[in-house]
């Protein structure tokens, strides 16, 4: 297991958060297993920092000391109380009001893993030469994809911003969180938990690659500074976690595993709200483009008229989204009525009787992907160093780049001998050594250079 944060390239504070919780007695092991949390924050007045760091701090306790035997149970269960004592915490100070977070967790246990998603945050899975996206990522781009109604290769579906989110933890009393798993383990299995800082300049082909290619202690540094040299705009935080012991993969005593938790899937009250501010930012921006295409000619009309076809189908999808939980909501109660007896509570629903905590059961996984693109990575790899390198002689950076051309002829002779993965790895030591040489060169001018990439 590796884990590393970082501020990056352009931020003053980090408001990304991350948790580690690994089992220290067989006891602990087999009643929680281990748990892993990173966490996203939002919020001026560090109350972003504060957010994230509240639900990390939370969903481990929680989890950790919950009564339920059901794991998935006692992971959803810990995620809604991060979420009560975050949406607390904001209300009881001005300045923290409307403060959310990300929040992405993953337990394994013996033979099984299970994941509790809340907003754009991600896990991803390596098995057997595929990369699987286990997380739904809840943003106004996933969202409106998902829906149907636009698609994701159309100009429009291009144009929807990809960094508004329609669900997280604090800015509302109850939020819903998606479960996925129970779902078994392998050895071999590597598990990657990042913040959107990572997946934001570092696509899934990438990705893949590299956690194919790397040994854990060199991959979470190498996806760190690769994502500062494409630019870091936002806080990283990377989890790395490899299944290599066979306790991890033998089945739960008893030959059975613990039942998937059910649930009902349906837009929480502030995805609605999410889906409504994003609507209204849409529409707005017709109504500003169309002024400016009134007064400035037809050169904005384009823009006009794609603003409000976006903004339609935004109020489309928010008001599909009011039905749909309605709909639940009904098909939960007659279940309640139906089914559920005065001593038991609905499976999925929590002692506190709220019909807004309550679990969904994921489909995931949500993305899959072929890592066979070795090469065109490692020619990529070599094109961000050389980027870096041309931005040093522009502007007269007096740094030395001898071992980094060194570590670049080693990956050109690996590749010349058809040796993919070595060379990946040679080239993510010059990955490694260039962005050494900027934070030097950072240090030494006492400036906030940063660069794009």
């Amino acid at each position: 297991m590796s884990e590393l944060t970082h501020v990056g390239m352009r931020r003053a504070n980090n408001q990304d958060s991350y948790a580690v919780m690994v089992a220290e007695s067989a006891e602990r092991f087999e009643r929680r297993g281990h748990l892993f949390v990173v966490a996203d924050g939002m919020g001026a007045h560090a109350a972003g920092e504060l957010a994230s760091k509240i639900a990390c701090e939370q969903i481990a306790m929680r989890y950790v000391s919950s009564q339920k035997s059901d794991k998935g149970q006692a992971l959803g269960q810990a995620v809604h109380q991060a979420n009560t004592a975050i949406y607390d915490r904001g209300q009881s100070n001005p300045e923290f009001h409307n403060m959310g977070t990300t929040a992405s967790s993953l337990v394994l246990s013996r033979g099984q893993g299970y994941v509790a998603q809340v907003g754009d945050s991600r896990i991803y899975r390596l098995r057997r030469g595929v990369l699987e996206q286990l997380t739904f990522d809840h943003s106004l781009v996933w969202e409106m994809h998902a829906s149907g109604q636009i698609p994701s290769d159309s100009p429009l579906g291009k144009s929807i911003p990809k960094n508004v989110i329609t669900r997280s933890l604090g800015p509302g009393a109850h939020v819903m969180v998606d479960l996925e798993g129970p779902f078994d383990l392998e050895l071999g299995d590597r598990f990657l938990l990042c913040s959107d800082g990572l997946t934001g300049l570092v696509d899934d082909e990438d990705l893949g690659v590299l956690m194919d290619s790397l040994p854990i202690e060199k991959l979470t540094p190498v996806l760190v500074d690769l994502a500062n040299l494409r630019g870091g705009p936002d806080n990283i935080t990377v989890i790395v976690v490899d299944i290599t012991g066979e306790q991890l993969v033998n089945p739960p005593k008893g030959g059975q595993g613990e039942k998937s938790s059910k649930g009902f899937k349906w837009n929480s009250g502030h995805s609605s709200k999410a889906l409504l501010a994003a609507t209204t930012v849409c529409w707005l921006g017709a109504a500003g483009f169309a002024a400016a295409a009134y007064w400035g000619g037809a050169k904005l009309a384009g823009s006009a008229i794609a603003a409000f076809i976006l903004g339609a189908i935004s109020l489309a999808v928010w008001a599909s989204g009011i039905l749909a939980t309605d709909d639940h909501r009904r098909a939960l109660n007659a279940r309640r009525r139906s089914k559920a007896g005065p001593q038991s509570p609905v499976q999925g629903s929590y002692d506190s009787g709220l019909e807004e905590s309550v679990l969904a059961t994921g489909t995931g996984p949500y993305r899959r992907y072929d890592v066979d693109q070795h090469q065109t990575v490692c020619v990529r790899l070599a094109g961000v160093v050389s980027e870096i390198r041309r931005s040093s002689d522009q502007n007269h950076w007096m740094l030395d780049w001898n071992a980094v051309q060194s570590l670049q002829e080693k990956s050109n002779e690996a590749q010349a001998a058809g040796q993919w993965k070595v060379a990946i790895g040679h080239q993510c030591d010059a990955v490694l050594e260039a962005m050494s040489l900027l934070r030097k060169h950072q240090d030494d001018s006492a400036s906030d250079t940063a660069v794009d990439l």
